[in-house]
């Protein structure tokens, strides 16, 4: 097999890092002259092919970004997460502020993600809503990086995470759910969500979660954890799971606001009563969560901040400026569906 050089290549060899071999191969200001001719030696040296009318067309702008869901499950017809629609009209507004206008899609999975939107002029960059699961969608981001593309994601912040994250303290807002939880009364939590590396910011919450448990005296208990994506389907059925186990629970933290949901009528059916039998709450406080019976305490995710950043994040690194990752604190939402007396 053939030795195909990669940017990250050109980036070893000329001690930079592999976005400025990227900005350097399409000209961009930002990179001096003395870097760009060192790197462009050395991409000649490697044979690295360059495609210098997709280059070309990247150095134009368009005054559009672009916004890319990820197509999730969901009871009506959108296929967009409902936390993910209460980001929009805050990334809508602020992309007119900054005078630009927005292209929204869902999130195709071909390896050419980056040239059906920058290299084929149809926005300047890229903003990602929501991955699925995330040990595959790692392989995009990746490739997305090793292009060069200009792209911000909302999702868990870590030191690994290829490209510019912005997301919610999630091991904290587990930590407020859980510790709401226990001062209320309730001791045995049983959390509902895939707590794994498949999705990393449902294992964050499950992590705050154990975190108030420890601090507490409790002793986390893996047999009360049960997998379900972001549904209120899957909340259902993990709730359903959980009541067929016959293990004593007296509350449920639910990853997800969907999940809590689907959760309730599970326990409604049962002939449970919330809070009196069971504790439940979520995370994400979508506008439903206000108006299910009881109305659902839940941790809420700042959407109008959220988008705003997304944005403001994006335009800095079109204009080839530094960007770092940013973590945005939650706050818990007290209402009935917790409200037993301690």
């Amino acid at each position: 097999m053939s030795f195909k050089p990669t940017s990250f290549d050109i980036a070893q060899r000329a001690g930079v890092s592999q976005p400025t071999v990227s900005r350097a191969l399409r000209g961009h200001p930002s990179v001096s002259e003395a870097t760009r001719l060192r790197i462009e030696a050395i991409a000649a040296q490697l044979n690295y092919a360059v495609d210098r009318n997709a280059s070309r067309l990247r150095s134009r702008t368009t005054n559009t970004l672009a916004l890319l869901f990820f197509d999730d499950p969901t009871p009506d017809d959108s296929h967009i997460n409902p936390f993910f629609l209460s980001m929009l009209g805050s990334i809508a507004r602020t992309c007119a502020q900054h005078g630009y206008d927005l292209l929204t899609s869902f999130q195709q999975f071909s390896r050419s993600m980056h040239v059906d939107y920058e290299y084929s002029r149809k926005a300047d960059g890229i903003m990602l809503l929501g991955y699925g699961d995330y040990e595959t969608y790692r392989e995009r981001l990746d490739q997305l990086e090793n292009e060069g593309t200009r792209y911000v994601r909302w999702g868990s912040v870590t030191a690994d995470a290829p490209g510019m994250t912005i997301g919610c303290d999630n091991r904290l807002g587990g930590a407020l759910a859980v510790r709401h939880l226990i001062a209320r009364g309730y001791r045995r939590i049983a959390f509902l969500g895939e707590a794994s590396s498949h999705a990393p910011e449902v294992h964050d919450r499950w992590r705050g979660a154990c975190d108030a448990m420890v601090e507490a005296g409790i002793t986390p208990d893996p047999d009360l954890v049960f997998s379900a994506v972001t549904t209120d389907a899957a909340g259902y059925g993990a709730a359903r799971v959980l009541l067929a186990q016959g293990k004593p629970f007296d509350a449920v933290f639910a990853a997800c606001d969907l999940i809590a949901i689907g959760a309730m009528r599970a326990f409604e059916e049962a002939g449970l009563s919330i809070p009196g039998d069971i504790g439940l709450v979520g995370f994400d406080d979508i506008p439903l969560a206000g108006f299910t019976h009881p109305p659902l305490t839940t941790v809420a995710q700042d959407a109008t901040r959220a988008g705003a950043s997304l944005v403001e994040a994006l335009i800095a690194q079109i204009k080839g400026l530094e960007v770092q990752n940013a973590v945005l604190a939650p706050r818990l939402i007290v209402r009935q569906s917790t409200q037993r007396v301690a």
